[in-house]
């Protein structure tokens, strides 16, 4: 299967951005159908990376082709585990997934060997064979407050990404609650900006966007980056 790539922008914004941009937003777009009454969900992450940290460093270097690969649960719910691989090329995105059992998520967690057989899905495939040969394993544990609006013209999607944290405590990601550290100054945000093939103009005309500052940098590079004061924590 041919896979669909995305436009993606991302935006570095203070407290007062994100406020002005968010009532903005409310009245163009819809407020997305998984978000509860408060308008946002919580999102958790795993991150995988090879032993000589390859995926950092291709963000870094702003390589133009990369994966990444993660295990995401929502609201700290461990019923729904998604398997995901999230690839860039020529400043575009596509993401494939796959559920995994909790029974996986474990082995995956503690980095244990599993073998790979053919009825497993292909993004768990290559996962496994990404651990075996090249030394791929878990590696930082990433959470943050997501308050999402979608627009059906355009498949626009809208997400403002608050409270970002991170933690190395790998054992812990299935558990309800973990100790995290932030990893941006207080009251900075990330606004994410996703379509397909165009973006209504009225959605960057109304929102005022010229000012923001862009990021090229992933929440997992920035959360490797800023996991300790003395550079990456491996």
């Amino acid at each position: 299967m041919k896979r669909r790539f995305r436009h993606e922008y991302k935006y570095l914004c203070n407290s007062l951005q994100n406020a002005v941009l968010k009532m903005r937003v409310k009245g163009l777009l819809t407020v997305d159908r998984h978000a509860e009454k408060e308008g946002y969900y919580f999102i958790r992450s795993l991150y995988f990376d090879t032993l000589e940290n390859r995926c950092y460093e291709e963000i870094e270097a702003g390589c133009d082709r990369r994966d990444k690969y993660r295990i995401r649960i929502y609201n700290a719910n461990s019923e729904r585990i998604m398997l995901e691989k999230k690839s860039k090329e020529c400043q575009m995105t596509s993401k494939k997934s796959c559920p995994i059992s909790e029974e996986i998520c474990r082995k995956l967690m503690e980095n244990q060997r599993i073998e790979i057989t053919e009825d497993m899905p292909a993004i768990q495939k290559e996962l496994l064979l990404e651990m075996q040969l090249k030394g791929m394993r878990p590696t930082v544990i990433v959470e943050y407050q997501r308050f999402p609006y979608i627009e059906k013209n355009g498949n626009v999607r809208v997400t403002f990404d608050e409270n970002i944290r991170s933690s190395n405590e790998i054992s812990c990601f299935l558990d309800e609650k973990i100790v995290t550290r932030p990893i941006l100054e207080m009251g900075q945000s990330i606004l994410e900006v996703k379509w397909d093939a165009f973006l209504p103009s009225y959605i960057m005309e109304h929102m005022g966007m010229e000012n923001l500052q862009w990021s090229s940098f992933s929440k997992y590079y920035l959360c490797r980056k800023y996991n300790t004061s003395g550079g990456i924590r491996i």
